[in-house]
């Protein structure tokens, strides 16, 4: 049994695909979803379609599963746990021709939930959130709603039908289907609850697939004799002390979660910090400090770790991200050769950097907390292939960033004794409890 993933953006398909990696398969994430992917049990492709139109979106979708399907292969479409993106539109092009649309966006592992059909973000609803409210002010948070607008015959599944018995569950689910419902909307609250639904729809006589986000992905990876054992996905290990080359840590998103991340990074780890000015990234080459500020980059590599981020003006747009990022990555372009490790937080940034100096795809090969990837490229245009960590922004622990960092110095956390609770991290990016 294979797994296509198909996702929007590059830190989706990382932290979705990166349950199967820890799971002992052999996963890639590709930033090129029309391209085969050899041998790998897992495909993560991701679209980058987020800030298409919808219509744009359901095509690329549509062109990606055309292109890297094939007999045997379970699909899953991974989406944003707050709703971000065109996804509806790309679950309604995909049902039309993989089968019943089995959505749960529930992340519990991240504070995501689902009751009623509504997302919950720490047990506080969507739209009361920042990440919400900043791209999508005018428009509720409703999952049913979503999916009705794209065109799709919806049902939903409650808690108590979820967590009741396991044949009664699966008769519910052959009945859903067979009244002519296009998507079932699954109501999760825990690891347990995602568990229970990927034991059952794993094994249904049903054309089926899975919508959702990581915390679905990683019960399914999890499922006894679902997936053959794949190649070793060790890798290669960082050497016992630091490398003489600096670690990059790109910072695009302007969340909340993303601004406590940076404040524990520079705290702890005592890493330095640029922040570039939109307005420079705005006009890009043509700007008349342009060339100051690379260097400053480079000087700053030359020295130590760094963390640059892309500030934020009285001009800024959300829907200027891509453009940003893109910006951005070339600024550091010149000297991405002293980076012996690059952790990029937003997905668009991730994709922007790694496009920017030719490596098209990550071999997956550990999870440092819930939704935090480390890879390594496959290939890059200049034979350079620096250790890889992806974080969606708005996501992860205050730590994350910090977990990240230490794990490319190949770094244990110092432990303070005086703490009521220390997080300690292993080199090899165990997760706290």
């Amino acid at each position: 049994m294979t797994m296509l993933i198909i996702a929007d953006d590059l830190s989706g398909a990382a932290d979705c695909a990166i349950g199967f990696a820890s799971a002992g398969l052999h996963t890639v994430v590709t930033l090129d979803p029309l391209s085969p992917v050899a041998d790998a049990q897992v495909i993560a492709a991701d679209t980058d379609t987020r800030r298409l139109s919808p219509s744009q979106a359901a095509a690329h979708t549509t062109a990606a599963f055309n292109a890297l399907s094939k007999p045997g292969q379970r699909l899953y479409k991974k989406i944003d746990s707050t709703l971000r993106g065109n996804w509806a539109a790309e679950v309604a092009a995909l049902q039309r021709m993989a089968g019943l649309a089995i959505v749960a966006p529930a992340f519990p592992a991240t504070g995501r939930t689902l009751h009623n059909g509504r997302v919950l973000v720490n047990g506080e609803p969507l739209e009361s959130t920042d990440t919400w409210k900043l791209e999508n002010f005018d428009r509720p948070a409703d999952v049913d709603a979503m999916l009705v607008a794209a065109g799709l015959r919806t049902a939903q599944l409650g808690i108590e039908t979820l967590r009741g018995n396991s044949d009664a569950l699966a008769r519910h689910i052959l009945a859903v289907a067979d009244g002519g419902v296009q998507a079932l909307i699954v109501d999760a609250h825990t690891a347990e609850d995602l568990r229970q639904l990927a034991q059952v729809t794993a094994h249904l006589d049903l054309p089926l697939f899975w919508v959702g986000s990581g915390g679905l992905a990683r019960e399914i990876a999890k499922l006894p004799d679902f997936f053959q054992p794949g190649s070793s996905v060790t890798g290669e290990q960082y050497p016992a002390e630091p490398s003489p080359v600096a670690n990059l840590i790109l910072v695009g998103s302007l969340s909340d979660v993303s601004g406590r991340q940076c404040a524990m990074l520079k705290e702890r780890g005592g890493v330095s910090e640029l922040t570039v000015p939109p307005a420079l990234l705005r006009q890009g080459p043509s700007h008349a400090d342009w060339k100051s500020w690379q260097a400053r980059i480079g000087q700053a590599l030359d020295r130590a770790d760094l963390l640059l981020r892309i500030g934020r003006d009285l001009a800024f747009d959300p829907l200027e991200g891509a453009q940003l990022s893109t910006m951005l990555a070339e600024l550091v372009e010149p000297h991405f050769a002293k980076v012996g490790g690059l952790i990029a937080t937003g997905g668009e940034t991730a994709r922007a950097m790694l496009s920017a100096v030719g490596i098209g795809s990550l071999q997956l090969l550990t999870e440092i907390e819930a939704g935090v990837a480390f890879g390594r490229p496959i290939n890059s245009r200049h034979g350079h292939c620096p250790g890889v960590i992806t974080k969606a922004g708005a996501f992860g622990t205050d730590h994350a960033l910090y977990a990240a960092w230490l794990h490319l110095r190949n770094a244990v956390e110092p432990v303070d004794v005086n703490a009521h609770q220390s997080h300690v991290y292993e080199s090899k990016g165990s997760s706290t409890s």
